[in-house]
């Protein structure tokens, strides 16, 4: 203490390490591809990087996170096109196991080419970030991955796994055929793995929290996902029913009619548990203009050119494809007067997108073929999926904050 009264600061103890801060100029110079993503506070807003930018730039917060890395917007780009390749050839595999299956023989045919060049691809690009990465992660097989991508990698090893499975299979079983594609383990092992490597996108784009571009890579990749599950789904999915069409009259037997009226409810139900849980998930976080449209019309579009277009199924499609652009219209609206963070929000989104698909499906097969279900069987089976949609929203929502 000094004569004025005023306390005197410590001196530095002598062997005490003085820290040597870099100073900012130093941080700005480093490649904003490898730059580390740092977690933000629970009760800070993160700092969102332009939509259109090229690189990712660092996230501001105190703390590193698991996955030190954030893949650029031409990265996440990439990958979602790669992506679309590999549906392509899925796709092109999936025809011809519908159309062409006498000339399947063995695991060495033209549609086999498509399907594992558009993996090869997929699956290069994504060890390719990583390694690219290697400067600021010497072990990048562990610690190179940009933010999303690791599970990507793990998909890539299980697409690996069910296409060497698929061969022996292939070689000493044989082509499986209907539903025994469906169901053989290998192919449900390369869905699984195409679902985890689809996905990045849509990982890196929550890491991020940007928009433009980078929120339709992930927006894409999500519908291209989800659109992988198809080839084993297709016998549940209500996109290639016309059940409705077909007569049912209620009596104590319970004969074919009664059996096709049941699966078909059924299809209606499963295709809302796998078009409105993914676009949830999306809307939890923001909401994104488009999405409903895209995971529509991705499934949609793959189904009607797997089994080329038929009717009444193809103008139901194009009805149901006109309700998803009102339902993104819809969920739009009410975010713009409600508010993104408007109660309940979520279990409205989750109720409306069914009813409003549904809806404009019977329309589609009534302009084509005509109805013959009881009017409380087509309606019924509106409004079951509508509330399997607001349960699936109740459970999506985030619960309540208790005031202090």
């Amino acid at each position: 203490m000094d004569s004025s009264g005023v306390r005197q600061a410590d001196p530095q103890p002598a062997g005490r390490a003085v820290t040597d801060r870099r100073p900012p100029a130093q941080d700005k110079q480093l490649n904003r591809a490898s730059s580390p993503v740092q977690a933000t506070r629970p009760d800070r807003a993160p700092q969102e990087p332009s939509g259109d930018a090229t690189g990712p730039g660092p996230v501001s917060g105190p703390g590193p996170i698991s996955e030190p890395f954030l893949a650029t917007v031409r990265e996440d780009v990439i990958t979602a096109l790669l992506g679309a390749c590999l549906i392509g050839g899925i796709l092109a595999d999936g025809w011809a196991h519908v159309h062409l299956p006498d000339t399947l023989e063995g695991f060495f045919t033209p549609w086999h080419g498509l399907l594992y060049g558009g993996f090869v691809g997929t699956a290069a690009w994504t060890f390719w970030m990583a390694y690219q990465r290697r400067a600021h992660a010497p072990r990048w097989w562990r610690a190179g991955w940009p933010a999303g991508y690791r599970i990507g990698a793990l998909g890539v090893l299980l697409f690996a796994a069910g296409g060497l499975g698929d061969l022996v299979w292939h070689e000493v079983i044989g082509v499986e055929v209907g539903l025994n594609a469906a169901f053989s383990p290998s192919h449900l092992l390369i869905v699984f793995g195409s679902v985890f490597m689809l996905t990045s996108p849509l990982r890196s784009w929550w890491n991020s929290g940007a928009g433009g571009l980078r929120a339709a890579a992930g927006v894409g990749s999500l519908a291209l996902a989800v659109t992988a599950t198809a080839p084993l789904l297709n016998h549940s999915l209500t996109l290639m029913t016309k059940g409705p069409t077909l007569a049912y009259h209620p009596g104590p037997e319970r004969d074919v009619a009664h059996y096709q009226a049941v699966a078909t409810v059924d299809g209606y139900l499963v295709t809302t548990l796998i078009l409105t849980a993914p676009l949830l998930l999306v809307h939890r976080r923001r909401g994104t203009p488009g999405t409903v449209t895209a995971l529509v019309g991705a499934v949609t579009l793959f189904v009607m050119v797997m089994f080329s277009f038929p009717q009444p199924q193809a103008t139901a499609a194009l009805t149901t494809m006109v309700a998803a652009v009102l339902a993104d219209v819809c969920l739009a609206r009410l975010d713009a007067v409600r508010g993104p963070d408007a109660a309940l929000r979520l279990p409205i989104a989750g109720a409306l997108v069914p009813a409003m698909l549904w809806t404009g499906h019977l329309i589609g097969l009534q302009l084509a073929d005509g109805l013959r279900w009881p009017v409380e069987m087509w309606t019924g089976t509106v409004v079951l999926a509508m509330l399997v949609g607001l349960v699936l929203g109740t459970l999506a929502a985030r619960p309540a904050r208790r005031l202090p």
